[in-house]
C-alpha cells in the first residue's frame, strides 16, 4: 500500500515535466521504498550512491556552518541528478536531462518531497 502511493507520487512527478527521465524515494540507509528508474539501471546502486551522498552533504553542510541541507545537486554530461531529504529518513532522487529546467524541477521535487513527507 505505502510502496502504491509512493509510486503514485513519483508518476505525478515524472510527469509534471519531460525534462524528468527518472525519481526514487530510498531510506536514509540506503534500501529503496519506491522507483521509476531506466530499464537497466541498478536500484541497490542508486539507492547506496543516493543515501551516502545525502549523509556527506549534511555532514559537509553542518561542518561550514551552510545550515541545514536542502538538496544536492550534481551536474553530468548527460544532465543532472537532485537529491533532497523527503523526510528525516527518506531520500528523493531525480534523474533530469542535461538542458532540464531547473528553476521548474526543484519547485517540482519540493512539492513531491513534501507528498512524500506525509505519507511517512
Amino acid at each position: 500500500m505505502l510502496s502504491e502511493m509512493l509510486n503514485s507520487i513519483l508518476s505525478d512527478l515524472n510527469g509534471s515535466s519531460t525534462e524528468i527521465e527518472a525519481s526514487a524515494v530510498i531510506s536514509t540507509d540506503g534500501l529503496i521504498m519506491a522507483s521509476m528508474l531506466p530499464a537497466g539501471m541498478d536500484e541497490d546502486r542508486v539507492a547506496a550512491m543516493s543515501a551516502a551522498l545525502l549523509s556527506l552533504g549534511d555532514r559537509t553542510a553542518e561542518e561550514l556552518e551552510r545550515g541545514s541541507l536542502e538538496q544536492v545537486l550534481i551536474k553530468g554530461d548527460n544532465g543532472y541528478i537532485l537529491m533532497t531529504h523527503a523526510s528525516n529518513e527518506s531520500v528523493l532522487t531525480v534523474l533530469a536531462k542535461p538542458k532540464a529546467r531547473l528553476g521548474l524541477i526543484f519547485l517540482d521535487v519540493k512539492r513531491a518531497a513534501a507528498n512524500i513527507t506525509k505519507l511517512l
